[in-house]
């Protein structure tokens, strides 16, 4: 059980105390249970959404959204900022972006890109809850993670004496493709709407994997992390934009 407590201590704000140094071969292993940990984020977050229901819905969708946040410590939200900042002050240059990503202050370009997206998420929650899709909340914090899974089998780790270079060099990569088409098909249980979302997402990936290698070679931490917060989104007005156009 020591790669699940890993991804959870990782991704969430959970005190989680492990009483060994994880192995990389634990490390890469870990990476197996991000959809998990997604899936429990949705579980909260859906409960979340079924207490709150006597509550008005510009409410809802703002408690539920600083809910996602917190239960993340920011940690995706850190590496958008890292991400935006560099790509934009990295004027192209690949060595110039990887400095930038390292710089721990957040520019302009990196707030904005927090403003953007959290205005997006909590948009698309509103809606979300206006139709009282409440089991759609599991799906995006899933897919988000997945994220993490796609760019670790299709993408190079451009820093080679990082946690990530370790973690890819042991990901369990059948297991993880495994997840990834199951992880589709069970989406498929929100017919069209969980259809349109995966595909949604898949594009996003390949669209994300493909400038993370035109610029820098490969991906880091932050670019993870900035994909995971795209997918989340992406995937999140796919399914509530398409809904619209179906009950049409």
């Amino acid at each position: 059980m020591m790669p699940f407590w890993i991804a959870l201590q990782f991704l969430t704000v959970f005190p989680i105390q492990l009483k060994t140094i994880p192995s990389a071969q634990q490390n890469g292993r870990s990476l197996l249970f991000y959809p998990v940990i997604g899936l429990l984020i949705g579980l909260i977050l859906l409960a979340v959404a079924v207490l709150l229901q006597p509550v008005p819905l510009i409410l809802q969708a703002s408690l539920i959204l600083v809910i996602w946040i917190w239960l993340t410590g920011g940690l995706h939200l850190d590496g958008l900022a890292d991400t935006a900042d560099a790509w934009v002050g990295g004027f192209g240059d690949a060595e110039r972006t990887l400095k930038i990503m390292k710089d721990p202050a957040c520019g302009p370009i990196g707030v904005l890109s927090l403003i953007i997206i959290c205005l997006l998420k909590w948009s698309a929650l509103y809606l979300l809850l206006e139709q009282q899709l409440y089991g759609a909340l599991l799906l995006f914090p899933v897919f988000g993670r997945l994220t993490a899974l796609f760019l670790f089998l299709t993408a190079p780790y451009v820093r080679a004496k990082g946690l990530g270079s370790a973690m890819a060099d042991h990901l369990p990569r059948t297991a993880a493709w495994l997840l990834i088409a199951l992880s589709v098909i069970a989406s498929l249980y929100f017919s069209w709407l969980g259809l349109i979302a995966s595909v949604s997402t898949f594009i996003c990936w390949i669209y994300l994997r493909r400038k993370f290698i035109q610029r820098i070679g490969g991906m880091t931490g932050d670019t993870i992390g900035a994909g995971i917060e795209i997918t989340e989104c992406i995937s999140l007005l796919a399914f509530v934009v398409s809904s619209f156009y179906l009950a049409a």
